[in-house]
């Protein structure tokens, strides 16, 4: 099936939940992928051949919803995958990143040596809004000495324009 074909598939999936978490917010919801074996094999191997185009060392996927595609991605293509996490959530030594919420902050970690010195990395998540995370995400990539070769999405919310925050390079599968 055509790339073109794959994303359409991709894109009718993803559903569209008003007033969630809170209202006045049109939440982007992925979930209906991923329980449509069809559109979530699309949705892999539109990501898979996205990342082999990059000539990376390592895929890392962010707390929490990276976790569902990176794995798969980084399996695919024979690469180690490496998790950021909230606070607390890793064993042993990490290095941290304090980021910026809406109101207040959280702290991302990332295992020390998980990635090593000149590592070029991609960073995989679901979504894109205000860029904070995926920022800080980079920054944490920056203190192991590595390189974020590029920022991958599913989804971009582009009002929101957290792109402009991204240190990196983004790239995004569909745009609302």
């Amino acid at each position: 099936m055509e790339d073109k074909n794959k994303l359409d598939r991709v894109k009718a999936r993803i559903d569209a939940i008003p007033d969630f978490p809170k209202p006045g917010i049109l939440f982007r919801d992925i979930f209906p992928v991923l329980s449509d074996h069809g559109a979530f094999s699309d949705l892999i191997d539109l990501m898979t051949s996205h990342v082999k185009s990059l000539s990376v060392d390592v895929v890392i996927g962010l707390d929490a919803r990276g976790f569902l595609l990176g794995p798969i991605i980084a399996q695919n293509l024979q690469l180690p995958f490496v998790p950021i996490r909230k606070k607390g959530k890793l064993p042993g030594k990490t290095i941290q990143v304090e980021y910026k919420l809406e109101y207040g902050s959280d702290i991302f970690e990332l295992q020390v040596d998980s990635v090593k010195e000149g590592q070029r990395t991609v960073i995989v998540d679901d979504l894109l809004a205000t860029g904070g995370t995926m920022s800080a995400a980079c920054q944490l990539v920056t203190k192991a000495n590595a390189t974020t070769v590029e920022c991958l999405v599913v989804i971009e919310l582009k009002d929101l324009d957290g792109r402009s925050k991204v240190p990196s390079k983004v790239h995004s599968l569909v745009e609302y």
